[in-house]
């Protein structure tokens, strides 16, 4: 199951690293359909995580779900996204702080530790940038790098 589930995160993480080299996708999309990959990356991770600890899967899971609703809400109500733009920068840093924590403390294995790690390291920078970038270019790339390197991790580890 870490194999598939590691296989979608690097694709999921290659096409959010794509869009920013698109650049025809309006902020509010692009910002919102990040949100969607992070959440669906979080719900299938929380899935593989279950058989490892209950716990850390359902925390996953819910924060999943959460994330995904919030970026479809967000994706089809472009009113209410340009109301809290800048509060979605700070929902997806902590969204990956977050995520970053419950891999880190929850799992024993080499995964949780370093995609805790870089989660938590990335969070803290998605939300920095935010701050500062004037181009979510920047932020997705972050983003894309973060999903990538999670499913890279969780192919490496050893089947049990």
């Amino acid at each position: 199951m870490n194999k598939i589930v590691g296989v979608v995160a690097i694709i999921l993480g290659l096409i959010v690293m794509a869009f920013p080299v698109a650049g025809v996708i309006a902020a509010d999309i692009f910002s919102s359909f990040i949100l969607i990959l992070i959440g669906v990356s979080l719900i299938l991770g929380g899935a593989a995580m279950m058989r490892d600890s209950k716990l850390a899967g359902l925390l996953t899971l819910i924060l999943g779900i959460i994330g995904l609703l919030i970026g479809i809400d967000l994706m089809f109500n472009i009113y209410l996204f340009s109301i809290f733009i800048d509060l979605i920068l700070y929902v997806i840093g902590i969204i990956l702080i977050i995520a970053g924590f419950i891999a880190l403390l929850v799992r024993e294995k080499t995964y949780g530790l370093w995609s805790g790690v870089l989660g938590i390291i990335l969070g803290i920078l998605y939300i920095i940038l935010g701050i500062y970038a004037l181009n979510p270019i920047y932020l997705g790339i972050l983003i894309g790098i973060w999903i990538l390197i999670s499913g890279a991790f969780l192919l490496l580890e050893p089947e049990e």
